[in-house]
C-alpha cells in the first residue's frame, strides 16, 4: 500500500511543479503578445492552475501526510532534518498555491485585459507572478529536501 501512496505523491508533485513550470513558460512567451492576446494567455494559465497545479499540490500534501503516518507508525520521533524540511516547504507551497494563487488565477481569467479593468488585471498578474515564484521556490526546496531524505 505504501508504494501506491508514494506513486500518488510523485504524481501529484509532477503535476504541481510541471504545471507551474509550464505556466511560467507560457507567461514568459506572453511578453511578445499584444494586449488583446493576454486574455487567452491568462485563461490558459488559469486552466492549468485549476486542472494540474492546485490538484497536484493537494494530492502531494495529502499523500505525503499518509506516507508520514505510515513511516512513523504514529510516532513523530526520529524524523530527519531533510524530511521535516521537505514537509514544511511542501505544506507552505501548497497553502500559497491553494489559498492565493488559485483564486487569483480564477479572477484573472474573468477579466478583460483591455477594458475598464485593465489596471486591476495588471495588478493581479503581478501578484500572480510573485506568489507563483514564492510557491515555486518552496516547491523546489521541498523537492531538493526530498532527494536528500534517506
Amino acid at each position: 500500500m505504501s508504494r501506491a501512496w508514494l506513486f500518488l505523491h510523485l504524481l501529484g508533485f509532477t503535476l504541481w511543479l510541471g504545471g507551474a513550470l509550464a505556466s511560467m513558460v507560457i507567461g514568459i512567451a506572453a511578453k511578445r503578445e499584444d494586449r488583446g492576446g493576454l486574455g487567452a494567455v491568462v485563461r490558459a494559465q488559469s486552466t492549468l492552475t485549476k486542472v494540474a497545479i492546485a490538484p497536484g499540490s493537494l494530492l502531494t500534501v495529502l499523500s505525503g501526510l499518509i506516507l508520514t503516518f505510515q513511516l512513523s507508525g504514529g510516532e513523530l520521533a526520529g524524523f530527519s532534518f531533510w524530511l521535516v524540511t521537505m514537509q514544511s516547504a511542501g505544506v507552505i507551497a501548497a497553502l500559497i498555491t491553494l489559498l492565493i494563487s488559485l483564486p487569483t488565477a480564477a479572477r484573472l481569467a474573468r477579466l478583460d485585459p483591455t477594458g475598464e479593468a485593465a489596471r486591476y488585471f495588471d495588478e493581479l498578474r503581478a501578484r500572480q507572478r510573485i506568489v507563483a515564484s514564492i510557491a515555486g521556490t518552496f516547491g523546489l526546496v521541498a523537492l531538493f529536501a526530498g532527494a536528500m531524505v534517506r
